[in-house]
């Protein structure tokens, strides 16, 4: 592996620096391509790895207003290098978060929540019995997709892959408010109509797979509904026909978190809003971490190994 653990020397405190205790990190799948060499953007090697995670604020540089010590900070910026003990960062690529939120859920914040609220808020204007369908939605955003369409009365359809122990992921995201929860080959049978007499049809999709599941979810999108990719799991090109353009008018966007960070760099308001309706969410018990496996850092070989086995429902979390 490319990885190793390594004590380095950390950098001098300027003035508008914060010094950092990360607290809790997990490791995710574009952490796993960034290391791979295969994500749209790549640190300067040698890097520290991690895109996400939680820190308690040591110390902070003289001209830093809005940090004190004490305070919990969240990556406002992609590549920040979580997977450490402690760091010096520019105030600027960091967020301040409520420190009486469970350290799991601000460490798994920036990335997923924020992506399944952008995704529900941002290309279809939905309402209380609206309905979104989506794939793998056992992944992190999926989990967080369910939650915070929960909580504003938008219904879930969920497509998962068949697996061993379907009745036990079924039952894990009813319990965390998914109306329904179907296998990607349930989507080609006639029991789809039983959900459309009780669910409206979908105005968004949510596709993280590619392939054909998502030519399947397509079908049972509304008149001009919109399909939004965010990832593709199964290495496979979207299949669309024709005559869902033609006929039904349906739209295929595309999803980056990172890309969202950069439109808004200069939308405080926006991003201000976001966090503090997710953060209200988990304050209220609405939006809970994903399953995890916390693991100690220097066991970190494990870990990784752990995240790149295939249907992981637990997410591993290295503990700093």
């Amino acid at each position: 592996s490319m990885f190793r653990l390594k004590d380095i020397e950390l950098a001098k405190l300027g003035d508008s620096d914060v010094h950092v205790k990360m607290l809790a990190a997990p490791i995710n799948p574009a952490d796993i391509n960034m290391i791979q060499g295969t994500y749209a953007t790549l640190p300067p090697l040698p890097a520290v790895g991690g895109n996400e995670g939680v820190g308690e604020v040591l110390e902070v540089g003289r001209r830093v207003a809005a940090l004190k010590p004490g305070d919990w900070v969240i990556p406002a910026t992609n590549a920040l290098g979580t997977w450490r003990t402690q760091g010096v960062f520019p105030e600027e690529s960091l967020l301040k978060v409520p420190s009486d939120i469970p350290v799991l859920c601000a460490a798994t914040l920036s990335v997923n929540p924020c992506t399944a609220f952008r995704m529900l808020a941002d290309f279809e204007t939905l309402a209380p019995g609206d309905s979104v369908i989506q794939n793998a939605a056992n992944s992190g955003v999926g989990q967080a997709v369910i939650q915070i369409a929960k909580a504003s009365g938008i219904k879930t359809i969920n497509v998962v892959r068949d697996r061993p122990d379907l009745p036990k992921l079924v039952e894990r995201l009813m319990a965390l408010g998914a109306d329904h929860v179907i296998t990607e080959e349930m989507l080609r049978k006639p029991e789809m109509k039983e959900i459309f007499k009780s669910v409206p049809k979908p105005r968004l999709a949510l596709n993280c797979v590619g392939g054909k599941s998502t030519t399947e979810m397509l079908r049972h999108l509304q008149p001009k509904g919109t399909m939004v990719t965010y990832g593709g799991m199964a290495k496979q090109p979207l299949m669309v026909p024709v005559s869902a353009f033609i006929f039904r008018d349906v739209r295929l966007r595309g999803f980056w978190m990172t890309q969202w960070r950069k439109d808004h760099a200069q939308d405080q308001e926006s991003l201000d809003t976001m966090m503090d309706t997710l953060c209200q969410l988990i304050q209220r018990g609405q939006l809970t971490a994903p399953a995890c496996t916390e693991v100690p850092l220097q066991d970190y070989k494990a870990a990784l190994e752990n995240a790149m086995k295939p249907f992981i429902s637990s997410k591993q979390i290295l503990l700093l």
